[in-house]
């Protein structure tokens, strides 16, 4: 039986903290706020994982395993305090190809289904899939959205989609098994830009109807 968390090396540079094997957002508050704390070298949160980053020129992992014990530790013992993120705002056409559907699984009118989804600020738990891909949550539990059965092979750029309780915005041109409810002229991800992504992990997100 696996005893949580446990520091795995990750490279020769890292090491990664498992705080769990399954996604709940007090773990994802946990790896956030671990990557808030880390001051030795860049880190990158998940769901329940974190992976933090050092020089081994200037640190020995040893001395990184001390100082995410102690971390791990603070953690545990006191409320998990994050940054506060940027509030961002998606302008978003609900125009998507699953949203009559989406909303019939869900027992609801498709202006019940762009209200909610509209309706609540989310949480970009970390980023991955596609540069500049957030995953973002909770959805409302009202809305029901499992990914499809067998991925689309292409899905369009500037996409907002759903499933299994999140949300998020396609930043390329990709396959993909989430149910697409909307777009979005923004660009989630462009290189000329000094910060290429336009969402960070811990920003919160809106969706505003347009």
């Amino acid at each position: 039986m696996t005893t949580w968390p446990r520091v795995l090396p990750y490279g020769e540079s890292a090491l990664l903290v498992e705080l769990g094997d399954a996604f709940d957002e007090a773990l994802a508050d946990r790896a956030r706020a671990l990557a808030d704390l880390w001051q030795i070298g860049p880190a990158i949160p998940a769901y329940a994982s974190v992976v933090l980053s050092f020089d081994p020129t200037l640190v020995r992992t040893s001395d990184a395993e001390r100082r995410i014990s102690e971390l791990l530790a603070d953690t545990s013992k006191t409320r998990v305090r994050l940054s506060t993120g940027r509030v961002v705002e998606i302008p978003t056409r609900y125009d998507g190809a699953d949203l009559a559907e989406v909303a019939a699984m869900s027992k609801m009118t498709v202006d019940e289904l762009v209200a909610l989804h509209s309706g609540r600020e989310y949480t970009a738990f970390f980023l991955g899939f596609l540069p500049g891909w957030a995953y973002c949550g909770r959805l409302d539990p009202r809305i029901k959205a499992p990914r499809l059965e067998s991925p689309r092979p292409r899905i369009a750029a500037g996409t907002v989609a759903v499933a299994d309780g999140q949300t998020g915005v396609y930043s390329y041109p990709s396959p993909g098994g989430w149910r697409l409810i909307g777009s979005t002229d923004l660009a989630m991800f462009d290189l000329a830009r000094e910060e290429p992504s336009l969402l960070r992990a811990g920003d919160r997100v809106r969706f505003v109807p347009r």
